[in-house]
């Protein structure tokens, strides 16, 4: 993967945002790396003006740290703050997750079996950016079923601090959340059983709370 490449001069901050997001998430920007505006500007083909903007965001993110006149750095992944990060996306997976199921549709339970089926094979395959894309594919089903705007910006901005130690866990030899969990989802979803769907989705995020435990 290789995140840092020409940005198309379009929506300048976001796409710089996202780029350089993505980039520590997969660790080309590794813990603790001092980041540099006019460096990144330049691989990104962009003006520093978007970079030091996605910078601003990227430490109310919780993933740079900034002290002023001195340096910008990537943040250490840090057990309590990824419990708590996980703490906030599970509750508003659970949200969502019971606004959703009785709008679910045919075609939306498909969407989720399918990213399932691409989840397990790349966890097979120890294809970590692929598994953790299937993963985003299937939760974000319920989030945009819901409607709910708030819950999908949240858990779009706290995401990145979880991955980061589910990447370094994998890398381990350890796995991803589970396709047995995600199965039991999809199953009380295309049932419609809200209650059973909720307790699914609470068990597959306190796992993840348990790997912040084991760090």
């Amino acid at each position: 993967m290789n995140a840092l490449g020409p940005v198309p001069r379009t929506l300048l901050r976001d796409r710089a945002y996202e780029a350089i997001r993505d980039a520590i998430v997969a660790g080309e920007i590794e813990p603790g790396a001092v980041v540099r505006d006019a460096e990144l500007a330049e691989r990104l083909g962009l003006s520093r003006a978007p970079v030091r903007e996605a910078f601003s965001r990227l430490v109310d993110d919780g993933l740079l740290e900034s002290k002023p006149q001195s340096y910008t750095r990537v943040t250490p992944v840090v057990a309590a703050d990824v419990r708590d990060a996980a703490a906030v996306v599970g509750a508003l997976h659970e949200l969502v997750t019971r606004v959703a199921v009785p709008l679910l549709r045919d075609t939306d339970i498909d969407v989720m079996r399918a990213a399932n089926d691409r989840f397990a094979a790349a966890v097979r395959a120890g294809d970590v950016d692929a598994a953790l894309r299937a993963d985003d594919e299937l939760h974000d089903v319920p989030v945009r079923v819901s409607g709910n705007r708030a819950a999908a910006a949240t858990v779009a901005r706290y995401t990145p601090l979880i991955r980061r130690l589910e990447r370094r866990r994998f890398g381990e030899g350890g796995s991803c959340r589970s396709a047995g969990l995600h199965e039991r989802l999809i199953e009380a979803c295309a049932a419609g059983d809200t209650d059973g769907a909720v307790r699914v989705t609470a068990d597959i995020w306190h796992t993840l709370a348990d790997l912040a435990d084991a760090d």
